[in-house]
């Protein structure tokens, strides 16, 4: 069991980064800004984006700690931004938990491709977060939020003491999508049984700039087989969808988001940056 020792204080950690094309048009870091438990390893520039990492040089996310995100890509703009390993929140004592608020903001001819590894709640943890993704018509945007049932390898499987995930998106002032994740441990056990996967991870998707040629939703419905279930939904502003992926394990959930991507990035080139962990 992981707590933090009384002497230790938590984090308020905050990571701010504006994304913009220098004078030759390549995407570079305009403003960036960050405190721990966040740190960014050095930016690998690809020829469709600008591919940043963000890195926790801590064990994880312990009771107390209070995140911050805030991401904005302008017009002209291209940034992928990923975690080379998991987000762990860890188990709490007390009523505080961890709270994290993350703000994305994409300019008209900006893209921004978020896909994060997924998060793993252990046993006991208490994990809040907000994302809110606001995007300006002809924006484009990839975004992937993915949840771990647990620790399977130590047995802990749906044994989070909360996880609340809310995520609303924005186009100009316009909410198109509002939605909420907040299940006891054991009410979301029972859905996993229900669709047949004890051990099921999970992920929401956002696409914007995707469109609607058949060939392509075909090719998704596809993957809707087996183990792994997948649905889209079209959200009210124009090109925007949403997916809903569930998945026996770690490793068919990312494959499953891979082959994703790979069959939108014909119309969203920055969907098949082949991406570099560290």
């Amino acid at each position: 069991m992981r707590r933090r020792p009384d002497h230790v204080p938590a984090f308020s950690g905050h990571l701010l980064l504006e994304a913009a094309p220098d004078g030759g048009g390549r995407t570079v870091l305009a403003r960036q800004s960050f405190r721990a438990p966040f740190h960014l390893s050095k930016p690998y520039a690809h020829d469709a984006a600008l591919q940043v990492q963000i890195v926790n040089p801590t064990a994880g996310m312990l009771e107390g700690d209070r995140l911050e995100l805030d991401v904005t890509v302008r017009a002209g703009a291209a940034l992928l931004v990923t975690t080379p390993s998991h987000a762990r929140a860890f188990r709490a004592r007390g009523a505080g938990g961890v709270a994290c608020r993350q703000r994305l903001a994409v300019e008209a001819g900006g893209w921004l491709d978020w896909w994060p590894e997924p998060l793993v709640p252990h046993a006991g943890s208490d994990y809040r977060q907000e994302t809110s993704i606001a995007f300006a018509a002809g924006a484009s945007l990839f975004f992937c939020d993915a949840v771990a049932p647990g620790r399977i390898a130590r047995g802990e499987r749906w044994a989070w003491r909360r996880l609340a995930l809310g995520l609303t998106v924005t186009e100009g002032a316009r909410p198109i999508l509002r939605e909420r994740f907040d299940l006891a441990a054991d009410h979301a056990a029972q859905l996993a049984q229900l669709a047949g996967q004890p051990d099921a991870w999970l992920a929401t998707c956002v696409l914007v700039g995707a469109g609607d040629e058949p060939e392509r939703w075909a090719a998704l419905r596809t993957l809707h087989a087996g183990p792994v279930w997948i649905g889209a939904s079209r959200l009210p502003a124009v090109r925007a969808h949403a997916l809903r992926i569930i998945a026996p394990d770690g490793g068919q959930l990312r494959g499953t988001i891979a082959a994703v991507r790979r069959i939108f990035a014909p119309v969203l080139p920055g969907l098949g940056v082949p991406l570099r962990r560290v």
